[in-house]
């Protein structure tokens, strides 16, 4: 332990400030506003985390993270076919980054019961599908997921609003060329607390949106692939762009790629709005710590004069006090950062576990508080608070380097 981490420790210990009547309580301040500052920092970077999770989850389970569609698609749901080949597939598959590649098929169509109706999209997968059903599978709320062909699965606001319910049947209309009616059993409901499309979709059995259709077995809609990383969405894309693009299918239709950022640009950019949120918060918390810290500092300083000037008097140069009452920082912005770190994660565990916190789903498209644990963002965060408050510090130190020790031993 070098000298001026033992002098430090020495100065900055309860029992050497007690009976100075300035820098307890200035410790105390700048303490508890390390505390504040950090413990704010770190709940709302697991908040803005866990929201932007959430809602992207969300989204990308009612449309996958990439669609390969047809390139004269005309952007609604109401799509041109394409030919998806196993061929198509197992190349999709193979492309890194790449969990899953599944045909999907969409139709809008109207619910209708005695005395209501309800515009729907019928949103066709393969039965035997797994990632694609995997998200509403996640989100039952009652019955099961569609099993036969005939069977569908619709959302909770649905449901309430034609008063239908799980093992009960309804009538859907599609209107095309023809004005087509279908009989399907509700296998099951479920509710994403995503209101924009949860009174949207209802889900079944792809064939039957083929058959409505009179589509052949291999035309589908499009193609929805799932990756392994979000962050990696844009390469990705790339990749799978460059092994269809300039490919047509048995018909002659030319595939095109887009991703759900593409897909849904208001959502995405309304979640990316948050980062600018994160941001300000955190110069403002920053801004609190620092001041903290450099009044407290400064405050030590002055009510350690007498030492000061005894230590210049015994040959400590300005450099050698300067980092003892660095130090002296660093031990105030530890027990700042440890104690700021265990208030904030016994609140985010709390709010994690329990739900306390609930939130309007209708204007935020989820019914509590999310809370996602990014250990990355929790040590930038830790490790850029020590470092920009022991740099802050710097200047105030060189308060020392003007104290004479001459003036302070006359003054005494």
């Amino acid at each position: 332990m070098t000298n001026e981490w033992h002098i430090a420790r020495r100065l900055f210990s309860e029992d050497n400030r007690q009976g100075r009547s300035m820098s307890t309580p200035a410790v105390r301040v700048a303490l508890a506003g390390i505390i504040i500052g950090v413990a704010v920092m770190i709940v709302t970077v697991f908040i803005v985390v866990g929201f932007k999770q959430t809602i992207t989850d969300k989204v990308v389970g009612f449309g996958s993270h990439i669609q390969v569609v047809n390139f004269d698609n005309n952007n609604t749901y109401e799509m041109q076919p394409i030919s998806v080949s196993d061929t198509l597939l197992i190349k999709l598959k193979s492309i890194k980054g790449v969990v899953s590649a599944e045909p999907f098929a969409t139709k809008p169509g109207i619910l209708k019961t005695d005395s209501q109706f309800h515009a729907v999209i019928f949103k066709g997968m393969p039965l035997d599908a797994t990632a694609n059903r995997d998200f509403f599978r996640q989100n039952l709320t009652s019955g099961s997921m569609p099993q036969k062909s005939n069977e569908i699965l619709i959302s909770d606001d649905i449901a309430r609003q034609l008063c239908l319910s799980a093992d009960t049947s309804v009538l859907c209309y599609f209107i095309g060329d023809d004005i087509l009616v279908r009989k399907y059993r509700i296998a099951g409901t479920y509710n994403t607390d995503f209101s924009d499309y949860d009174e949207l979709f209802i889900t079944g059995d792809i064939c039957q949106v083929q058959r409505l259709n009179r589509w052949e077995t291999k035309q589908v809609s499009g193609v929805e692939i799932l990756i392994d990383d979000f962050d990696n969405i844009e390469q990705i894309t790339n990749n799978v762009y460059f092994a269809t693009a300039n490919r047509a299918d048995d018909e002659g239709n030319f595939y095109m790629t887009q991703n759900i950022i593409q897909l849904n640009p208001a959502i995405f950019s309304w979640l990316d709005l948050l980062d600018m949120n994160v941001l300000v918060i955190i110069i403002l918390m920053l801004c609190v710590s620092g001041f903290g810290i450099i009044s407290g500092l400064l405050i030590l300083i002055l009510d350690s004069i007498q030492f000061i000037g005894i230590m210049k008097a015994m040959g400590a140069t300005n450099s050698y006090l300067r980092r003892i009452y660095l130090m002296q920082a660093a031990i105030l912005t530890g027990k700042g950062l440890l104690w700021g770190n265990v208030i904030a994660i016994a609140v985010c565990l709390l709010q994690y576990c329990l739900h306390i916190i609930p939130l309007d789903p209708t204007a935020y498209y989820v019914s509590y508080v999310p809370v996602s644990f990014h250990w990355g963002w929790w040590a930038v965060v830790n490790i850029g608070t020590l470092v920009i408050s022991l740099l802050i510090l710097l200047a105030p130190s060189a308060i020392i380097t003007r104290i004479s020790p001459a003036k302070v031993m006359q003054f005494e």
